[in-house]
């Protein structure tokens, strides 16, 4: 009996991790085909694309809002409870809004509110999920750079489920439907998270540290990202690589697919290409990659992705074109990974709610004003053009960060003190 003892408490202690990726995507997956669901229920309930755009509108506006205001609200509320409360609040939000149709009914504006609401705790949940990392993956042997390429990969592949998924299930059971089916993923996760993972406090010395109110707790957490050169430098990075890559799948794409093949078909193809070689990437940097020199990593990768706008820039053959966006994934799965082991190292465990949410509030508003940026370039510009612009920016930007001395301590391990 006593032979069997070291593998039962090994099991136990990666329990509580795996639970905790596993309720992250089966949440993400639930985001996802809301995604999908939620404008869907819009253009069949009010016929109004215009409508469907607002409603995406407040999606983001609330994701935005939440990621950066939310922050402080992780770390005083605490890893586990906030990552119940929001998958809570999204699951009775989205379960509201087919059970308010088909009772009382469903005004425009009441759907909005719900969505917003919804949407309001969803980025502080993904936040609290990826704070809870560092320290069940250190008990479940894993190194950060593993973590990290776990949550990278389960957050990639939850999404490339979750919103085809919930296209077929639209198709064979209706929108409605759908809805309560993503209600109940939220529930799901929340139990797994309630049930299985234990809750972190932070040191007791931090604890006292902290300021009292939450306006100070907020720019705590941006004070601590310009004391860190590094984190300072990684994150105006990622803001601007964020704007550069935002107009590609919001307008760009479309726009080029329909001028040079002319069925949105393709576009899936290529949406999907790229998400599965991205998947493919993070594995593979679990599996090995982590063990490379981090700088030179994260910048070859990043150098690399940026071959998918020159390839498209010259109209190949789209069986070409798919297998660059298939390769460009694979490259770019590295590189989120490893910005999240440089946040858990760097990053002490009461700050890390409110640093998390200002990183990923920083690189979402990006990511809009990229878009409007470059709808409004392709009016005026072949997309061709646009391509080679934003690919020659991207190489500019990258090589520029690369010089910068900041980045030099990315192969150096940081340990956050308390």
């Amino acid at each position: 009996m006593a032979t069997n003892r070291p593998t039962v408490v090994a099991g136990r202690r990666r329990a509580p991790v795996i639970a905790l990726l596993t309720g992250n995507a089966i949440s993400l997956a639930g985001s996802a085909a809301a995604l999908v669901a939620i404008p869907w229920f819009v253009l069949q309930t009010t016929h109004s694309p215009a409508q469907a755009g607002i409603t995406g509108f407040f999606i983001t506006l609330a994701t935005v809002v939440a990621a950066f205001f939310g922050g402080g609200l992780v770390d005083r509320l605490g890893f586990k409870r906030t990552s119940i409360a929001a998958d809570v609040a999204s699951g009775l939000a989205v379960a509201l809004i087919p059970l308010l149709y088909v009772t009382v009914g469903l005004q425009y504006w009441e759907l909005l509110v719900l969505v917003f609401v919804g949407n309001l705790l969803d980025a502080p949940g993904n936040t609290a999920r990826d704070a809870l990392i560092p320290e069940l993956a250190q008990a479940a042997g894993m190194s950060l750079e593993q973590a990290g390429a776990a949550i990278q990969a389960v957050e990639r592949g939850a999404r490339m489920v979750g919103a085809p998924l919930a296209g077929l299930l639209i198709a064979a059971a209706g929108t409605q439907n759908v809805l309560w089916f993503d209600a109940a993923t939220f529930a799901v996760s929340a139990a797994l998270v309630a049930l299985a993972v234990p809750a972190l406090k932070p040191p007791a010395q931090a604890e006292a540290d902290q300021p009292r109110s939450y306006l100070g707790d907020l720019r705590a957490g941006v004070a601590f990202i310009l004391r860190d050169e590094l984190l300072l430098a990684v994150t105006l990075l990622i803001v601007i690589t964020n704007f550069l890559d935002a107009p590609g799948y919001g307008v760009l794409y479309p726009v080029y697919i329909n001028q040079f093949f002319g069925s949105a078909v393709y576009l899936g193809l290529l949406i999907s290409a790229s998400g599965a070689g991205a998947l493919i990437g993070a594995i593979a940097f679990a599996l090995g990659g982590h063990r490379l020199p981090r700088r030179a990593l994260f910048f070859t990768c990043f150098l690399l992705t940026t071959l998918r706008l020159w390839t498209m820039a010259l109209v190949p053959p789209f069986w070409l074109i798919l297998l660059v966006m298939l390769f460009a994934g694979i490259a770019s799965g590295p590189i989120n990974p490893i910005l999240s082991t440089l946040e858990y190292e760097r990053i002490p465990l009461a700050y890390r709610g409110r640093v998390l949410g200002t990183v990923t509030a920083m690189a979402w508003v990006a990511m809009p004003l990229g878009v409007l940026v470059g709808g409004y370039a392709l009016q005026v510009l072949d997309s061709r053009l646009v391509m080679v612009i934003l690919a020659a920016v991207y190489v500019i930007t990258l090589v520029s960060f690369l010089f910068n001395p900041a980045m030099r301590q990315m192969n150096r391990q940081k340990y956050a003190s308390a």
